[in-house]
């Protein structure tokens, strides 16, 4: 399916939203607000949402117009590798979430781990930096970096999260059905290949 509509909204809402955030001209403002109108009909049109639900979400990104940050960990057992599943969409996926201000990428990543498992670990490699537009996964209005860290176990037991209903490790060859929104069969085996080449750099793009 091509997603160039897709691509062109979100650069649309980028300018929409710079544009916001310095402009002090009314006329200015006025043609801003209705770029990021054009752009949320863009999206609902093609994606067959609710125009107002996407321009609320369009409306509720301020300032300058960066890429979303998401944390992903890596987290290995005896050659297993601890995955959750999501309770959005059924979906095994690595423990991880969206960025919080305030911390910074290993505090991120450590907490979301816990929280999402119950497992206390420390982050100890950046394994990759990753564009989600340049891998497989589903469209999302936002514009995203994802962030994978390699995490030494530390203690802890499985426990369940408001996000996940279950949590379990799994070797390389018995990976369930993944939420592919949040994490990709070739990222999986990305950090596999990681765990026996702990002397790889980290991956970009």
């Amino acid at each position: 399916m091509d997603l160039k509509w897709l691509e062109w909204a979100k650069k649309l809402q980028a300018i929409a939203q710079t544009g916001l955030t310095y402009t002090t001209n009314p006329f200015d403002i006025e043609r801003y607000k209705l770029i990021r109108e054009i752009a949320a009909e863009i999206v609902a049109t093609y994606s067959e949402g609710n125009p107002q639900y996407v321009l609320n979400l369009f409306a509720g990104e301020v300032g300058y117009a960066t890429p979303k940050v998401d944390v992903r960990g890596a987290v290995f057992q005896d050659n297993t590798l601890l995955l959750v599943k999501e309770r959005s969409d059924g979906g095994w996926t690595l423990p991880g979430g969206w960025a919080d201000v305030g911390e910074s990428p290993s505090e991120c990543i450590e907490k979301e781990v816990y929280e999402e498992s119950g497992f206390h670990t420390r982050a100890v490699k950046l394994l990759a930096v990753y564009d989600r537009n340049r891998h497989p996964h589903p469209p999302i209005p936002e514009y995203v970096y994802k962030l994978f860290f390699q995490c030494e176990l530390l203690s802890g037991s499985p426990s369940l999260s408001i996000e996940t209903s279950e949590v379990a490790f799994f070797a390389e060859n018995e990976i369930p059905e993944l939420s592919l929104s949040r994490v990709t069969p070739t990222q999986i085996a990305k950090v596999f290949e990681y765990s026996r080449h702990p002397d790889w750099p980290t991956a970009f793009d």
